[in-house]
């Protein structure tokens, strides 16, 4: 069974910026869409950014556009999400997922999740 790890987690001041690795063991993610996901406590979980096996497409939620970027080098069998300008809001465990048909937004279409870690935001 493919396992996701994510890390680069930890907390990070207001502005600032921290980048997330999404790694896989044992299979590869070379054929595999791969989106980040973040749930901030007491809300829901909520779509980020998702990239397509090959690279070549990405889509983004209006709440990070322009502020992360995601990324994948095949070649590390992992995918990165870098965070710039770091908001209070920004505050959640994020996670990365794997997907066989999809690198949007529809939850329901991803089949493996990482366990998630914890992103802090704070002065």
């Amino acid at each position: 069974q493919l396992q996701l790890v994510e890390s680069g987690g930890g907390l990070v001041q207001p502005g600032g910026s921290l980048r997330l690795s999404c790694a896989a063991s044992r299979y590869t993610l070379d054929y595999l869409a791969i989106g980040w996901f973040r749930q901030a406590s007491g809300k829901e979980r909520e779509f980020l950014a998702g990239i397509s096996a090959s690279g070549g497409q990405t889509s983004y939620a209006d709440s990070v556009k322009g502020r992360f970027t995601i990324s994948r080098d095949n070649a590390k069998n992992s995918v990165s999400l870098q965070m710039d300008s770091a908001q209070p809001d920004d505050t959640a465990v994020y996670s990365c997922a794997a997907s066989k048909v999809t690198w949007k937004s529809y939850q329901h279409l991803y089949d493996y999740w990482g366990q998630g870690i914890q992103v802090t935001v704070s002065s």
